[in-house]
């Protein structure tokens, strides 16, 4: 485990590798920004944006998409031009977008979180290459981590206020969720679950908030595998990342730990011994 960037980032989350790029991109919620790390060369770039910037995915026509305090938008990041797509939320201000990823077929997933009141009263929406939104779950606490098995059978997802990883059967033609259920269940002295990645054997990797930590499960039998310590609790989101896709990227965050946790809120990155898949564009 090695500390590679000590961004200090208030809230950092949303790791995913951008393949053709080969770099690295990853928020800072609450610090309205995200950033572009070259591993290659060490450097990172950061773009303001102005309001909460929760998850990040690459476009594959350009550029990047983004879950946003109010919608999902398009940025450009030759011009640095934001454009809103949506807006599913209709501007409530006590909910923002949280985590989000694409699934094979280039559709954006992304769902809500409440910023003051602890509650159901969040969605999970999937924003469709064509640029139509659509509600997909209601009642969530704290939408995060979703991934797709290799098959694109299955999509696991996280409602953190849950403690679950729980799988949907997932139908890739039309984007249909159904026949929900619980997978892998945190033990509550080990955090709670935040973000999540699948690696090339099937397994499935989550970040442990409050538990600096991340594991690795089999999702289809519940069984742990693998614990990867972080030396700085609230860890939040993780990635393969590399050439060869076979370095894990671990997010953290310093909200709370500003005057007693020098780590918090860098970006880590492990050796694991397994590689990862590529990250799925937006294909709108």
């Amino acid at each position: 485990m090695a500390l590679i960037l000590d961004a200090k980032a208030t809230l950092g989350e949303g790791a995913i590798w951008d393949s053709r790029q080969q770099v690295l991109y990853w928020v800072d919620i609450l610090g309205q920004r995200f950033w572009r790390f070259n591993p290659a060369t060490g450097t990172q770039e950061a773009f303001e944006v102005g309001q909460f910037v929760s998850t990040i995915v690459p476009r594959r026509s350009g550029g990047v998409m983004l879950g946003l305090h109010h919608g999902l938008a398009a940025y450009d990041l030759d011009t640095r031009k934001l454009t809103l797509i949506c807006d599913p939320e209709n501007g409530n201000p006590e909910l923002r977008f949280n985590d989000g990823k694409c699934d094979p077929a280039g559709r954006f997933w992304a769902g809500t979180i409440p910023l003051t009141k602890r509650g159901p009263f969040a969605s999970l929406f999937c924003l469709f290459p064509d640029l139509r939104c659509e509600q997909k779950l209601t009642g969530v606490g704290n939408s995060n981590g979703i991934a797709w098995s290799r098959d694109a059978k299955t999509m696991y997802y996280t409602d953190t206020s849950r403690g679950t990883v729980d799988v949907f059967d997932y139908d890739l033609d039309t984007g249909a969720i159904s026949n929900r259920c619980v997978a892998i269940t945190i033990p509550p002295d080990t955090g709670r679950p935040d973000g999540s990645t699948l690696d090339a054997e099937g397994m499935l990797w989550v970040a442990h908030w409050s538990g600096g930590r991340v594991t690795r499960w089999n999702p289809r039998t519940g069984e742990l595998l693998a614990t990867v310590t972080v030396p700085t609790p609230q860890v939040s989101s993780c990635a393969f990342g590399g050439p060869k896709l076979d370095r894990l990227f671990i997010t953290t965050a310093r909200r709370g730990l500003e005057t007693t946790d020098s780590l918090a809120g860098g970006l880590f990155c492990a050796d694991v011994g397994v590689k990862g898949l590529p990250a799925f564009e937006f294909a709108g």
